[in-house]
């Protein structure tokens, strides 16, 4: 299936928004994600990235947000953002509710998150 071929089926316009998805310079809302797992046949689960990838990461992906996105909501940077998924810097300060609300989890479950910068870091 090509890319323009699996956009059609899930209902997005054009493959290059499959494209931004494979290459993770966009990331699918929940609900075309659950499009996607359905077209190609796979879990929800199974489309998101496992290893090497930093727990808020993977909270942000599942939740269906871009970094802008979760900094907005969270009223941080962007960049912030980003040297929190990286390890580069660490929660000091973090609006742990703002941060939580906006991924749909507890505040303890963001805490966790902050604490362990990349999955398989534990």
């Amino acid at each position: 299936m090509t890319q323009s071929q699996l956009a059609r089926a899930i209902g997005v316009a054009g493959g290059e928004r499959v494209s931004k998805w494979e290459l993770g310079e966009a990331v699918p809302s929940a609900a075309v994600r659950a499009r996607l797992a359905q077209a190609l046949g796979m879990e929800v689960e199974d489309l998101l990235p496992k290893d090497g990838v930093s727990d808020l990461r993977r909270l942000r992906l599942q939740a269906g947000l871009t970094v802008a996105q979760l900094a907005k909501r969270g009223e941080v940077s962007a960049g912030t953002i980003k040297r929190w998924e990286s390890g580069a810097m660490t929660r000091t300060h973090a609006p742990l509710d703002r941060l939580a609300s906006a991924l749909g989890v507890d505040e303890a479950r963001v805490r966790e998150a902050l604490a362990r910068p990349r999955a398989g870091e534990r």
